[in-house]
């Protein structure tokens, strides 16, 4: 697995070949935060972690110890981590209570509707967007489309998109998959993941997922901010 990282501030302005790269690189982030919340970890993932060299010092302190949890947790590795992390996981994300307060409920519309319910407005308007922009859950996928992962997902294709553009010369199709990211987090997956990850900071129990909690807040964080510099400067 290649090593993420957050994106560089834009101090200075920056070459469509420097925006495609960063583009490429948040592609990659937010693909390896949601194939960590999709499903339980298996083998090959196991040792793609084991394999990967976390970044140190990316300039979030969130980032920083999310990763170092992470790193840590896969230095101490054994027969039964698998196990542990499949354990660790049920716990986390599905629970054993029968309220809606027991687990970190990967869904958007648990924190977003009073009586935090699942299939509520926020899944009716994401999936929304996804279809407005061509897209669609792949038919394996078994979970609501407000989950985490594939708000995480539909965030890495824009990203894709927005490379494949820029590598193209075409700078307004670029700009529309830009401000399509922003909008998107500004009024679905930043506004509500954070509540999310502080109750997996709460349930969980593994640093795996410790260090996915803090991981994914401070990304989150400076993806925001990174697109709102961009699109303001633009």
């Amino acid at each position: 697995m290649e090593q993420t990282a957050t994106e560089p501030a834009t101090d200075e302005a920056l070459s469509a070949e420097d925006l495609a790269q960063i583009a490429r690189q948040r592609a990659a982030t937010y693909a390896f935060i949601a194939r960590l919340y999709r499903v339980e970890v298996d083998q090959d993932l196991l040792d793609s972690l084991a394999a990967t060299r976390y970044p140190a010092r990316t300039g979030n302190d969130d980032v920083d110890h999310g990763y170092y949890l992470i790193a840590r947790f896969m230095s101490n590795t054994w027969a039964d981590t698998l196990t542990d992390l499949a354990v660790d996981y049920v716990r986390a994300f599905i629970g054993h209570g029968n309220n809606a307060y027991s687990a970190a409920y990967p869904y958007e519309s648990v924190y977003t509707s009073e009586k935090r319910l699942m299939m509520q407005d926020a899944r009716d308007e994401v999936l929304a967007i996804y279809r407005s922009c061509h897209l669609d859950k792949a038919a394996s996928w078994k979970e609501n489309e407000d989950h985490i992962a594939v708000e995480l997902e539909f965030m890495q294709i824009m990203c894709e998109r927005a490379a494949v553009a820029l590598e193209a010369g075409d700078e307004d199709a670029a700009m529309t998959a830009f401000k399509t990211q922003r909008n998107f987090l500004d009024d679905h997956l930043y506004a509500w993941a954070g509540m999310m990850t502080a109750d997996l900071k709460k349930f969980a129990r593994t640093g795996l997922y410790q260090g996915l909690a803090y991981l994914t807040d401070g990304f989150l964080k400076t993806d925001n901010e990174f697109l709102a510099d961009l699109l303001d400067e633009a």
